[in-house]
């Protein structure tokens, strides 16, 4: 028989422990946040569903975000054990610089219609973690002004080229006045995806007033109100537009974009070149041949092709087709720090996340961004301690396999 006692004071007070009361709504909302998972949790909560569909959805079926997800969910580690990782270095170079990080903010379109602090929250987030930040040409902010709001961040400029050339080459021009580090070409994005989320939520850019937008209002006042109460939307590269996305990529996008383009922006611009949407071996060392310092394979988040190659699988080959001649980074699928070690391991330089932090955006702004990334680095750091290695240099194919 148990015999049972009332707990003394002495013994209850050091099971005691009261926080403090978060008093900004912020932040006692990110403070629950412990994964990129949780923050897109918190993102769907705080944000109209067509803007909130229009981050988290993909092409068609959505069959090629599903399958770089699964990649990354069928990694297997293979750790090494009795090591000592009491200090771990998650440093890596990034087209020849040091980055603290191995990952970089990737580039993303109406980032202010996500949260009206937009690219120049983001941009500062990667100055204080040291990582690079690309602008995108459908990004909210002008190259100018994103220069300004973040002086000391390694700021990349990402380029679709117009059916105007002389308009893309003023682009480029401006990039290069405003010290940005490194241009990117996007070079998968012929024609839109078909991004059927957004057509069925009828998403206009900016979002319309209409009797379905206004009812969606009503449960997301705080977007709203801060939508309408700064700045109207403006663009990198262009002045507005009224109509859907698609409707926008396949009136302005040049579909007879080739590699003679990338021979053009060697030329043009003389610094690092990264050309991104590669999806094949033989792509990628074309356009390495071409001049090009980085490719990322990338099938645009699963945003245009549907049923694309899954770039985690395709990695190998391509490392095999330009070895050390370029470097190469990943994107799609990437939603914690161990898929980052994932992606490193079996032969990336470095990766890019989007969906990431614009989850910690959408969830609260610039912290919420900053978040998301703190996330990514404790999850890095943890990951690589658990494999038993103390920096990035010492993975290899024998740390992360994929399981078939």
């Amino acid at each position: 028989m148990v015999r049972r006692q009332i707990p003394r004071w002495s013994e209850l007070r050091p099971l005691l422990r009261v926080e403090p009361p978060k008093l900004n709504p912020t932040e006692r909302r990110l403070s629950n946040a412990h994964t990129i998972a949780d923050l897109r949790a918190i993102a769907r909560r705080r944000t109209p569903r067509a803007v909130f569909d229009y981050t988290d959805g993909a092409a068609e079926s959505e069959t090629s975000l599903r399958r770089a997800r699964r990649a990354f969910h069928d990694i297997e580690f293979h750790p090494s054990v009795l090591r000592d990782v009491s200090e771990v270095d998650t440093s890596t170079t990034v087209l020849g610089e040091r980055s603290e990080l191995p990952f970089s903010l990737a580039p993303t379109g109406f980032t202010r219609m996500m949260n009206h602090e937009g690219e120049p929250a983001v941009a500062r987030v990667a100055e204080r973690a040291g990582i690079p930040y690309a602008l995108s040409t459908m990004g909210t902010t002008s190259v100018e002004d994103l220069a300004v709001a973040a002086p000391r961040a390694r700021k990349w400029f990402q380029l679709y080229v117009w059916r105007d050339r002389a308009a893309s080459r003023d682009l480029v021009q401006r990039a290069q006045e405003a010290g940005y580090e490194a241009l990117m070409l996007t070079v998968d994005t012929a024609v839109a995806g078909a991004r059927l989320r957004d057509v069925r939520n009828g998403l206009t850019i900016p979002p319309s007033l209409t009797v379905k937008t206004i009812a969606d209002g009503a449960l997301h006042p705080a977007w709203w109100i801060n939508l309408l109460t700064t700045e109207p939307l403006s663009f990198a590269s262009f002045h507005r537009w009224e109509g859907t996305v698609a409707e926008l990529i396949n009136e302005m996008f040049d579909p007879s974009l080739s590699f003679a383009d990338v021979e053009w922006l060697r030329e043009a611009w003389d610094g690092p070149l990264v050309i991104k949407g590669l999806q094949n071996a033989a792509d990628a060392a074309k356009v390495v041949e071409l001049g090009a310092d980085a490719v990322v394979l990338s099938n645009h988040g699963g945003r245009q092709l549907d049923r694309a190659p899954t770039m985690l699988e395709l990695l190998p080959r391509v490392r095999e087709a330009v070895g050390d001649r370029a470097e190469i980074l990943l994107d799609t699928g990437i939603l914690s720090g161990a898929d980052v070690v994932a992606a490193v391991a079996r032969g990336a330089d470095s990766c890019l996340v989007g969906r990431a932090y614009l989850y910690g955006l959408m969830a609260g702004g610039e912290r919420g961004a900053q978040r998301a990334v703190d996330i990514l680095r404790t999850e890095v750091e943890r990951t690589m301690r658990l494999l038993g290695v103390t920096s990035l240099a010492e993975l290899d194919g024998s740390h992360a396999t994929l399981r078939t």
